[in-house]
């Protein structure tokens, strides 16, 4: 069986031909590969660093998890889809609702567990029957709607618990990573995030040292003297060691809370195989259910010893784009540097010790970004928000869950937030559209244009095809 972990050399072995790519099955020379993937560790570190600390989770078993992940997908997907699993900040939003909620990491991580099992089932069904039962059920409205208002929820956690912390700090963090995105180019600005939490590490230190001690909350929201940058438990911790581990626990509110991420993820991996699959000039197509499945695969493994959930990474595909390199070697050794990371725990107790204003500035730009996206999708589907089958139920549900309104049923069962707005825009897209007349249907095709040729097959039978309207 071919599990795509023989490549063949790629010219001379040290750069790509003019105009050329270096194919997944393909790789330079190994000590330029391995550089390879140092430099995917690095495009991937500021996100993977800061979701776990916001979601309250150990940094170290995340980045060794996402290399497991990573090796599992590329074994799934048979070397086809170069890609680093890193982890999601997609749940950053649903881990501090649950968690208000009293829960605990367990339940945090049960209940992504369970959004991990249905990823995987998503996979399957898409493997089966196409990514059109996806789009009938999920039109691009429904997504952004979910997605936007999943990144936009995140507000008050900026605005309460990071940015009070040292506004000052949060303030030029924000400034300076809003810099590094626009006005770097290439590789530095798919590490923006990491350059940010750098400059914050600097700053936060050199306050400490101008100024003194800061008065402000600290993270557990109790006014005190404290500083800024407290890097005791860094000399505390050994190099070598395993992260600590932890099973799940499962409640049935947190899981409601988590559930409508799949959503989230299943948009994230159709647009990684699609823009992958146009870089390389191979159709993966065929590939898009495997990748949902194998993602869905890496998060229940994450997540069961107590990780954060894994999501493919836009970063890694920025630095691909940038070296034209898109050999899956370079996979295979990023994933071998984050099992390496892993057991250090002294790298964990330097990513632990990030500075509460440094994320407040960070988390201005990343929620933000995060919510954009729906808005982004819905700019590549042309959908058109004067039709009110579209804006009634977006504008509803998004208000939900910006608002974190709650609806409760029993004096045990709520919903609120992010699970409460994704039902509503859901359900009341649906159920409008059942009484809708005919010209505001007509106006909503039935698969947007990023992953109409999923359903495509060779045979070109017209029962394959897009549905009417719809672009391929």
């Amino acid at each position: 069986m071919d599990l795509g972990v023989r490549w063949k050399l790629h010219g001379d072995g040290r750069t790509p031909a003019p105009g050329a790519v270096v194919r997944p099955d393909e790789r330079l020379s190994w000590p330029r590969t391995v550089g390879l993937g140092a430099q995917h560790v690095v495009a991937m570190f500021g996100a993977s660093f800061v979701a776990p600390v916001l979601m309250g989770l150990d940094p170290n078993l995340a980045i060794m998890m996402s290399g497991v992940a990573t090796m599992i997908f590329l074994l799934a997907t048979r070397g086809r889809v170069p890609s680093y699993l890193g982890c999601s900040l997609s749940f950053v939003g649903v881990a501090a609702v649950i968690r208000a909620q009293g829960g605990t990491s367990a339940t945090v991580t049960g209940a992504v567990l369970v959004v991990g099992v249905a990823l995987f089932l998503v996979g399957l069904a898409v493997q089966r029957f196409g990514a059109r039962i996806i789009h009938a059920a999920m039109p691009p409205i429904v997504t952004g709607a979910v997605v936007m208002l999943i990144g936009f929820n995140l507000a008050p956690v900026t605005a309460s618990t990071y940015w009070p912390q040292d506004q000052w700090t949060a303030l030029l963090v924000m400034l300076f990573t809003g810099l590094a995105v626009v006005c770097l180019r290439g590789f530095w600005s798919r590490i923006a995030i990491f350059l940010g939490l750098v400059f914050g590490y600097g700053i936060s230190w050199a306050f400490d040292q101008i100024f003194g001690r800061i008065h402000s909350a600290d993270p557990s929201g109790k006014l005190t003297d404290h500083w800024r940058l407290d890097l005791s438990g860094v000399s505390r911790a050994d190099w070598i060691g395993l992260p600590s581990f932890h099973g799940p626990s499962f409640q049935w509110s947190a899981i409601l809370v988590a559930l409508p991420v799949v959503i989230a993820l299943v948009a994230e991996n159709a647009g990684h195989v699609k823009a992958v699959g146009e870089m390389t000039g191979d159709p993966l197509d065929d590939k898009l259910g495997t990748a949902i499945s194998a993602d869905g695969i890496g998060s229940v493994l994450s997540t069961a010893v107590g990780g954060p959930p894994n999501t493919t990474y836009s970063e890694n595909i920025g630095v691909m784009a940038a070296t034209r390199v898109y050999s899956t070697a370079a996979y295979w050794a990023a994933a071998g540097f984050a099992l390496l990371f892993g057991v250090c725990p002294k790298f964990g107790a330097v990513v632990a010790a990030i500075p509460g204003g440094v994320l407040g500035g960070i988390t201005v730009i990343l929620y933000g970004m995060i919510g954009l996206l729906g808005a982004q999708i819905w700019i590549n589907a042309k959908v058109d928000l004067r039709n009110p089958l579209n804006l009634v139920p977006a504008a509803a549900g998004i208000i939900i869950g910006v608002g974190n309104v709650t609806m409760k049923f029993t004096d045990t069962f709520s919903l609120s937030g992010i699970a409460l707005g994704t039902l509503v825009v859901i359900t009341g897209y649906h159920a409008l559209r059942a009484f809708a007349p005919a010209h505001l249907k007509q106006q909503e095709p039935l698969l947007d244009e990023g992953t109409s040729s999923y359903d495509t097959e060779a045979d070109g039978t017209e029962a394959d095809r897009p549905a009417p309207g719809a672009k391929s």
